[in-house]
């Protein structure tokens, strides 16, 4: 049995991935909603969950002396929970922007931080975004966060004089709640400013749109799967043709690149609302 630690698993990748691994293994399920434990509880009696608040450092902190109470060993950490900050930059509210960095990158070194010791010779694995490339617009705080979390923890990784390895995993656009999650959680940038209404019925109806027809949730489980049986695995991982054609084009000289994507964000602009 090997034992496993994961943020976010009672939706999405988070969710599937603990369902698979507990089987066999111990697992710590982090979970932020009460109501939820029970339902972690039932999946197995291998499974461990435990409370974790990512905006609260406290929280974060007793999540980790939870977990270190009852293991010294871990052998991969999981950071899988996060969320979507999304809207036009010039117009977002600079909290929201903490907000996206507190959970999606600041949390997730804090809390890995303070498993080290048990995590020697053992991984942590980010699941990271395509967005970290950095080329989608309206959701630049999602983006340069889970960027500002590959850049951090490959630093780790190159600094480190820990027997840990690394992984970020960037998937495409996967079918899970984070996307309807993500409007009511940008309902006020989403409504505001006029200037920007047909951009933002755009990205709630993309939005509403991958929530339903993004890669299954299952394709990832399989990579990271696959990654736990691998002796020397890759630091990176990119999953979903989305995802590869977006490192492909963020290659690409910036006003070559802005140009592209204005371009087809006009092209799309248009084709669904009329706009000329």
């Amino acid at each position: 049995m090997k034992t496993y630690v994961i943020t976010g698993t009672t939706s999405g990748i988070g969710k599937a991935l603990l369902k698979a691994l507990c089987k066999d293994n111990i697992v710590f399920a982090g979970y932020r909603k009460f109501e939820l434990e029970d339902n972690l509880k039932s999946l197995s009696d291998n499974v461990i969950p435990f409370f974790i608040d990512m905006e609260n450092k406290t929280s974060i902190r007793l999540a980790a002396d939870f977990i270190l109470s009852k293991t010294d060993k871990i052998d991969s950490l999981y950071n899988v929970a996060g969320c979507v900050v999304a809207g036009a930059v010039e117009n977002i509210d600079i909290d929201d922007i903490r907000k996206q960095f507190e959970i999606n990158t600041f949390s997730q070194l804090d809390f890995s931080q303070q498993l080290l010791d048990a995590l020697e010779g053992g991984r942590i694995i980010n699941i990271s975004s395509m967005s970290s490339f950095g080329i989608f617009p309206f959701i630049s705080p999602y983006s340069a966060s889970k960027r500002a979390m590959d850049i951090l923890f490959n630093a780790m990784q190159l600094e480190t004089h820990r027997n840990v390895k690394i992984i970020s995993v960037k998937p495409g656009v996967i079918a899970t709640p984070i996307w309807q999650k993500s409007i009511i959680l940008n309902e006020k940038s989403i409504q505001f400013p006029k200037s920007f209404e047909k951009e933002m019925k755009y990205m709630v109806a993309n939005a509403q749109n991958n929530s339903k027809n993004g890669l299954d949730v299952q394709k990832v489980v399989d990579v990271l799967l696959k990654i736990e049986k691998t002796h020397n695995p890759k630091s990176s991982y990119t999953i979903g043709f989305d995802a590869k054609i977006a490192e492909i084009f963020s290659k690409l000289p910036q006003d070559v690149l802005n140009f592209i994507i204005k371009f087809k964000l006009a092209q799309k602009l248009s084709s669904k609302y009329g706009i000329i």
